[in-house]
């Protein structure tokens, strides 16, 4: 999937364009954007927000995306809707806590975004059945440095980026 970093406003897409390719584990933050993502409120995601809690996973999303899980975590568990669970699931399979990764897939439920997922994993070589299948692939790879592992990589890179998208969307209408 192509990102399309210009749709969106100058502080999220300079965040975007410093994003790297997240590990499957925890990752060290990027001390480098910590004052950027901590300034984040509704102006620098676009200015009027008609949704609280997707602006919210958007918040989270940055976090996650340079390895900042506890403050991720504590934005995700606030929003109790099925996609405040999906970063909450997906910061989990990330501890790596994979039990507690799959309890909040099945409070994830079906989902747009999976959808796009089982579409758009195909051409990157992985064929995405379930986000709980996905953990295990990921706990199986995780720290192997195989072309597995860089394969479960570019398929969570492109979940974070579809879901990402998906909450933009929906935060500015």
């Amino acid at each position: 999937m192509e990102f399309d970093r210009s749709k969106y406003p100058a502080a999220v897409a300079e965040l975007l364009a410093a994003q790297p390719c997240a590990p499957l584990g925890p990752g060290t933050p990027d001390a480098s954007v910590r004052a950027k993502l901590a300034a984040l409120d509704a102006a620098a995601l676009g200015g009027r927000i008609v949704d609280r809690d997707m602006a919210a996973c958007c918040r989270s999303g940055l976090w996650l995306a340079f390895n900042y899980l506890d403050e991720s975590h504590k934005i995700s568990q606030e929003v109790e809707t099925r996609t405040g669970s999906f970063w909450h699931a997906i910061m989990h399979r990330r501890e790596p806590d994979p039990f507690n990764s799959k309890y909040w897939w099945r409070r994830v439920g079906s989902h747009p975004v999976l959808d796009q997922l089982r579409e758009q994993a195909t051409p990157l070589g992985y064929t995405f059945t379930t986000p709980e299948a996905f953990v295990d692939f990921c706990e199986r790879v995780r720290d192997t440095d195989t072309p597995d592992e860089k394969l479960a990589q570019q398929v969570q890179l492109l979940e974070w980026r579809l879901l990402f998208d998906h909450c933009y969307r929906k935060a500015v209408g």
